[in-house]
């Protein structure tokens, strides 16, 4: 339930953090509830097992399909999280209760809780590992809500002499099997029709990884691509996204021989950077493995991106950007950082001044660093935060935006390792000042590239800010692992605009 939360609803430190606590206070609520529960206590412990079987079988199928006709959802997500947690809390009183005769209350309450404990590291552990990067949120919970079922099952079969209420429970028993076989049958379908309710586009492809949703939608020949719900990129205009991301530092670097690129495991960005010659290798550090072998099996995106990631100078690694660099000893003449938007604790990390601090140590003399920097409109503060933490890591940086239709206005943050301690391995000039790169920049010449949208008047126009926009950043804090101010922006953003 959180994870559908997060993933439907954003902001998933919120969402996490709310639906959890809610369920704890619903189990606490459902613990005092048990005390009224007077009748035969088999009955009733199968009663509960029964209706948390189909509740939790039910639960995103159902969430899938209201939030194609409510805006509400996340009260319903809310709902269910509540409902669930006071079942369970009914249900470990009750446990309790039945092995009363069996075991004195000092052994009792330990082995209930012992065994409540160890399953929840279990459940803990199927959920991470196997039910969501291969069941999904589509079937992770009828697997769940079937285990509950087999436990109702085997108690109502082994113990059928001592039920009291046999006919009934035989009834509910046969009604959530066949619910449990119908959700089975007809989760896919109920999920992808409310997933296709999200998009204006038709949904041409879906998958819940370890790590995120991928969906892709299709409008005549032209592609989207989002991750938990955000868009990445679209046909229709990504060259006015990853032109600028890729060409100018390329152009500025002292040389370009060794390219690393973290995130962009779409493969647009790599496509840019093998138009340059004297490229010997292009390392993609890329988190999640579904989002390259998209990029590499799917024929839409394969045209896009020209194969790049089937070109024998590319390595792709599939780990975190972070750990990357931490670990390898590698320099690059270019970094370029592809990654979504800081909207998470673990992605404002890699927008943080110690991980540029971190990247510019990797850099070559007279190398350049470049990251998106998320919208200079919709999340200013976002953006100015990340170009402080740049210039807080000691690189001369500069920024500079663009407008992609289907994205809205968008910026970027360009920075160049400053005067090199070794001046003879660098053949160009290396700007000790901001205001030296800048320069640098509006000077650049891109005819000798197949570009579709970035030329030179294109780079000066980019440099160029409206009143307003970078006027107050001496205001805005620098993000560091200890405040992570650029998520706090974010979070904080005039994103309902967009």
């Amino acid at each position: 339930m959180a994870t559908l939360a997060s993933y439907l609803l954003g902001d998933a430190i919120l969402h996490w953090t709310l639906v959890i606590s809610l369920m704890l206070f619903a189990m606490g609520l459902g613990s005092r509830l048990s005390r009224l529960i007077r009748g035969p206590l088999l009955d009733a412990f199968v009663g509960v097992e029964l209706a948390l079987s189909v509740l939790v079988a039910a639960s995103a199928p159902l969430v899938y399909l209201l939030s194609a006709y409510s805006e509400g959802i996340g009260l319903i997500i809310y709902l269910l999280a509540f409902a669930v947690g006071l079942l369970i809390g009914i249900e470990l009183p009750l446990v309790t209760r039945l092995n009363q005769s069996f075991e004195e209350l000092r052994i009792n309450i330990g082995s209930v809780m012992e065994k409540d404990y160890y399953g929840a590291l279990i459940g803990g552990l199927f959920f991470a590992l196997v039910g969501l990067p291969y069941l999904g949120l589509t079937y992770t919970p009828l697997v769940l809500g079937a285990v509950n079922f087999a436990v109702a099952a085997y108690l109502a079969l082994r113990y059928r002499g001592v039920l009291q209420r046999r006919r009934p429970l035989a009834v509910g028993g046969l009604a959530v099997a066949a619910s449990l076989v119908a959700v089975g049958v007809l989760a896919e379908p109920i999920v992808r029709y409310g997933e296709q309710q999200k998009y204006r586009d038709r949904v041409i492809y879906q998958e819940q990884s370890r790590f995120q949703r991928i969906v892709m939608t299709r409008w005549k020949d032209d592609v989207w691509l989002y991750l938990d719900g955000h868009q990445q990129f679209s046909s229709v205009d990504e060259e006015r996204y990853h032109e600028p991301l890729v060409h100018p530092a390329m152009k500025l670097a002292a040389a370009h021989r060794n390219i690393l690129v973290i995130g962009g495991g779409d493969g647009l960005a790599i496509r840019e950077i093998l138009q340059h010659p004297g490229v010997e290798t292009v390392t993609l550090v890329e988190l999640d493995p579904a989002v390259t072998r998209l990029a590499t099996t799917r024929p839409e995106l394969r045209r896009i991106n020209r194969d790049s990631l089937a070109d024998p100078r590319v390595e792709t690694v599939h780990r975190d950007g972070y750990g990357y660099l931490l670990g390898s000893d590698e320099l690059f003449d270019v970094m370029v950082i592809d990654l979504p938007d800081p909207r998470t604790i673990s992605l404002a990390r890699l927008y943080s001044r110690p991980f540029y601090e971190l990247a510019a140590r990797h850099l070559t003399p007279g190398g350049v660093l470049v990251t998106q920097a998320t919208s200079p409109f919709f999340s200013r503060r976002a953006f100015l935060s990340i170009l402080k933490s740049v210039r807080a890591a000691g690189l001369a940086a500069v920024p500079y935006h663009t407008h992609v239709p289907t994205l809205g206005e968008w910026g970027w943050v360009l920075a160049q390792r400053g005067p090199s301690t070794a001046p003879e391995l660098s053949t160009e000039p290396q700007p000790s000042t901001d205001v030296d790169l800048r320069t640098r920049l509006m000077a650049l010449d891109f005819d000798d590239l197949q570009t579709r949208f970035l030329n030179t008047d294109a780079m000066v126009a980019m440099l160029h800010f409206g009143k307003g926009v970078l006027d107050d950043i001496e205001t805005i804090d620098v993000s560091e692992e200890s405040s992570l101010a650029v998520f706090t922006y974010y979070r904080d953003s005039d994103w309902d605009l967009y």
